[in-house]
C-alpha cells in the first residue's frame, strides 16, 4: 500500500507508517503519474486534477479544520473519504474570541493609544459578567468558547445545525430558524462556524439590523460568512457597536480595506490558532487516523461533503 504525505518529513508519521510504503512529496509539481495512480491515501491537500488521476485513492486527510479548499468538484463527485483536523485549533480560537471580546468590552485600544502618548488616562469601562454571548456554530471551538465564557459569568446562547445534539455550557440552543432570536438577545455575537454553502453570507444587512446597537460582532472561523459591505455599513452607522475580526472575506486583508481604519474594529491576521498546541493536536489526529485506516477502523472527523464540514 502506498500512502503519500504532502510536506516535509515528520519522524512520528514515518514511524507510524513503517508497515506501508510512505512517500513524501513537497507539492504535486512533477509527481510521477505512476505514484498518483497507485496511491491509496494522502495526508495533505489534493488538487482536483490530481484526484481525478488517482483511481486507487481511498482516503484523504486534510491538515486544516475547515475543508472548503479541499472540497473540489472532483472530491465532491468521488467516493474518497475525506477527513479533517477539526478540533486542532479549538482551544486557541476560543481564547482568541475571549481576547477580542475583552478588548472590545474594555476599549483596550484606548489604553494602547494612551500608552503610546505616555498619557495616564483612566475611564469607566465595561465588564463581561452578566452579559449574553451568542455563538453561531457550536462545534469544537464554539463549545470550548462556551466553557470559557461561563468562567466569565456570561449567559451563553447558540445556533447549531442540529440543535438536538449535546451542547454543554450553553444555556439556550437554537436551530438555524432561531438565529434572529439569538441576535436580538446577544451582547456579543461570535462566529465559529465553517464557511459552507449554508453559512456563506449568512450575516447580511438583515442579521446586523437584528443585533443590539450596543452589541459586538466577532469572527474567528472563516471569512465570507459575513457580508463585508453589510458589516461595514453596520459599523459605520452605529447599527452595532464594533467588531473583532480574525477571519476576513479577503485574505490577506488588502491595505486599502476600510476595516483597518475604523475606530470600532480590531483586526488580527487570521492568527487566532497559530500555536504550537494546534500543530501538536493536528499531528495527534493524523496519527490516530492513520492507525485506524491501517486497522480498517472508522476514521475520526469524517467530512460530510454535502454539508461542507
Amino acid at each position: 500500500m502506498i500512502i503519500v504525505a504532502v510536506g516535509k518529513e515528520k519522524p512520528a508519521l514515518t514511524a507510524a507508517a513503517a508497515a506501508v510504503d510512505l512517500r513524501y512529496v513537497e507539492d504535486w509539481t512533477d509527481v510521477p503519474a505512476d505514484l498518483v495512480e497507485s496511491m491509496a491515501a494522502v495526508i495533505g491537500r489534493v488538487p482536483g486534477e490530481v484526484l481525478a488521476r488517482a483511481p486507487k485513492l481511498r482516503w484523504v486527510h486534510s491538515p486544516a479544520a475547515g475543508v472548503d479548499a479541499d472540497l473540489t468538484p472532483q472530491m465532491l463527485g468521488s467516493d474518497v473519504v475525506l477527513t479533517s483536523s477539526a478540533g486542532n485549533g479549538a482551544i486557541p480560537l476560543a481564547e482568541h474570541a475571549m481576547l477580542l471580546m475583552l478588548m472590545l468590552n474594555r476599549d483596550v485600544p484606548r489604553w494602547m493609544r494612551a500608552q503610546a502618548d505616555r498619557r495616564w488616562e483612566r475611564f469607566t469601562h465595561g465588564e463581561l459578567a452578566g452579559l449574553t454571548l451568542g455563538i453561531y456554530g457550536l462545534g469544537n471551538s464554539g463549545i470550548d468558547l462556551a466553557r470559557k465564557a461561563k468562567a466569565f459569568h456570561l449567559r451563553v446562547v447558540g445556533v447549531r445545525r442540529r440543535p438536538d445534539e449535546p451542547s454543554p455550557y450553553v444555556d439556550q440552543v437554537y436551530g438555524e430558524d432561531g438565529l434572529d432570536a439569538m441576535l436580538a438577545e446577544s451582547d456579543f455575537v461570535v462566529v465559529t462556524a465553517p464557511n459552507t454553502p449554508a453559512t456563506a453570507g449568512r450575516f447580511g444587512a438583515d442579521a446586523f439590523a437584528r443585533m443590539k446597537d450596543t452589541a459586538y460582532f466577532v469572527c474567528i472561523s472563516r471569512g465570507g460568512i459575513a457580508d463585508d459591505d453589510a458589516l461595514l455599513e453596520a459599523l459605520r452607522s452605529g447599527q452595532i457597536a464594533g467588531a473583532g475580526l480574525d477571519a476576513h472575506g479577503v485574505e490577506p486583508l488588502p491595505p486599502e480595506s476600510p476595516f483597518w481604519e475604523l475606530p470600532n474594529v480590531i483586526v488580527t491576521p487570521h492568527n487566532g490558532a497559530t500555536s504550537e498546541g494546534t500543530v501538536r493536536r493536528g499531528e495527534q489526529i493524523v496519527l490516530e487516523n492513520l492507525r485506524r485506516f491501517l486497522a480498517g477502523e472508522d476514521l475520526l472527523n469524517v467530512v460530510d461533503k454535502a454539508a461542507g464540514y
